[in-house]
């Protein structure tokens, strides 16, 4: 009885390994496709990020120029 047993185990796990493999090369290519595509647009908002960063400081730097101008010409 225990080696019966042990056979439909055996014979189980082989069905589920069987089971779980297969497209590995399709699966491969379209997660290969998915990461770049995912690289490009992480690359994208992060230039964009960084031209708001930009634009905002230069429209403090501009700010504090007016700013300041204003004040030398009131005194």
């Amino acid at each position: 009885m225990k080696k019966l047993f042990a056979l439909m185990m055996v014979c189980g796990f082989a069905v589920a390994f069987v089971a779980c493999g297969g497209k590995k090369a399709v699966d491969t290519e379209k997660m290969k496709a998915d990461s770049i595509a995912m690289a490009d647009s992480i690359a994208k908002v992060a230039a964009e990020a960084a031209a708001v960063v930009k634009a905002k400081a230069d429209s403090v730097a501009k700010a504090d120029s007016v700013a300041k101008a204003a004040s030398e010409k009131k005194k």
